[in-house]
């Protein structure tokens, strides 16, 4: 893909991110964000995990299946992320950001 003078893709693959929210909106019917993380409070060494949240700031019950998948399907498409953190993914514009800088997001 060309550049330009800045380095920035001139054309950025934005739709990947975009058909995974809105499979993943399918998938989790309810969910308005989904907090990523290395850290599955079940184990005890870094694991893929995920939760959900609705409208409220409501939490959407996921099977531990569930909760693995969506956590390794966001992990995939965005492998530059700093995992070191949580991220949350806001499903409705499918960006990802780190938790620490949502919390002052209002959600």
């Amino acid at each position: 893909m060309l550049a330009t003078p800045s380095g920035i893709p001139a054309c950025p693959e934005t739709g990947r991110q975009h058909r995974l929210a809105a499979q993943l909106t399918d998938m989790i019917p309810g969910a308005v964000s989904i907090r990523v993380s290395l850290t599955d409070p079940s184990q005890a060494w870094p694991h893929p995990h995920a939760s959900a949240k609705g409208e409220a700031d409501k939490t959407v019950a996921l099977s531990r299946t569930t909760a693995r998948v969506a956590a390794r399907w966001i992990l995939r498409v965005w492998p530059e992320a700093d995992w070191t953190r949580p991220h949350i993914l806001d499903l409705a514009d499918a960006t990802l950001i780190p938790s620490d800088l949502a919390a002052g997001r209002g959600r």
